[in-house]
């Protein structure tokens, strides 16, 4: 069986594919494949693994007549046409739980850099800005006693949801499914999103990429929002509407964001890289 992986992986995950006697094909340049690349790598493959970066649609199923499974290595999966690879009688696999510290560590890490003003600090000082401290000198915001607002309580939200307990915060979350175990472990209050908007301090989002997820946080939502809250998203791009967000951001109605993700990757907007208010990882 030949397996074509379109993107360099680990090479523990490389052995255990060559131990199990798969012919292995791997895209050979460190970048986002085009299609036709992937068309090229696939059309006589049985197994695909792909990255969300990659555009797994009908043409892309269709030009490989010999295609059994498509692995994902990433948690979620939007990037794929699952439902016309099922018609097809091709299984879908991905990686759920794999992530989940990394990604609810990464979370935080951002909270406290747009919080704390991490960033801005660490380059007002590189550029031989510094000259002695003042009271009100990137004066940031406390993150310890804070209500944090955790949009999308899965695996990943309620990680961060633990990590937040430890810093003395009040949380409330929003979710599709009330979750009851969350709850009890950390104290978090389940509340509609409109709710969670005009009360958070600070809003982390952790949602798949649905039709219902997409800009979920636009214009109408910043309005919500309290004067000076705080935008976190490492789920995907699309769940912001980034000129709604770089609004917010120009007229101060947030004070700060932090994205790991974008809503056209891998292109990124030029107005964000212009704002001194904003982390981007």
């Amino acid at each position: 069986m030949k397996v074509f992986i379109t993107r360099k992986i680990p090479e523990d995950g490389i052995r255990i594919l060559e131990k199990e006697g798969f012919d292995i094909e791997i895209f050979p340049e460190d970048r986002i494949p085009e299609k036709e690349e992937i068309i090229r790598g696939v059309k006589d493959a049985d197994a695909l693994i792909s990255l969300l970066t990659d555009r797994i649609d009908r043409e892309v199923i269709d030009s490989a007549p010999k295609l059994k499974v498509i692995g994902n290595y990433a948690v979620g999966y939007n990037n794929i046409d699952v439902d016309y690879a099922k018609k097809k009688g091709i299984i879908v696999v991905n990686t759920p739980g794999v992530l989940t510290d990394a990604t609810a560590d990464l979370a935080f890490a951002l909270i406290l850099a747009a919080t704390r003003r991490v960033v801005e600090g660490d380059k007002f000082v590189r550029e031989g800005k510094f000259k002695g401290w003042a009271p009100l000198l990137l004066l940031g915001k406390d993150v310890w006693g804070a209500t944090l607002g955790i949009v999308g309580a899965g695996r990943i939200g309620q990680a961060v949801g633990r990590r937040a307990k430890g810093f003395n915060m009040k949380i409330i979350y929003y979710d599709k499914f009330r979750r009851e175990s969350f709850e009890k472990e950390t104290g978090a209050e389940f509340v509609p999103l409109e709710k969670l908007l005009s009360q958070a301090d600070i809003i982390t989002i952790h949602v798949p990429l649905t039709q219902e997820t997409y800009h979920l946080i636009g214009k109408r939502e910043f309005a919500l929002m309290k004067d000076g809250a705080i935008l976190v998203n490492t789920s995907r791009g699309e769940v912001i509407d980034e000129e709604a967000l770089i609004s917010a951001l120009k007229n101060g109605k947030i004070f700060s964001a932090a994205l790991d993700v974008f809503e056209n990757e891998p292109d990124i907007r030029k107005e964000l890289l212009g704002l001194p208010n904003i982390v981007l990882t």
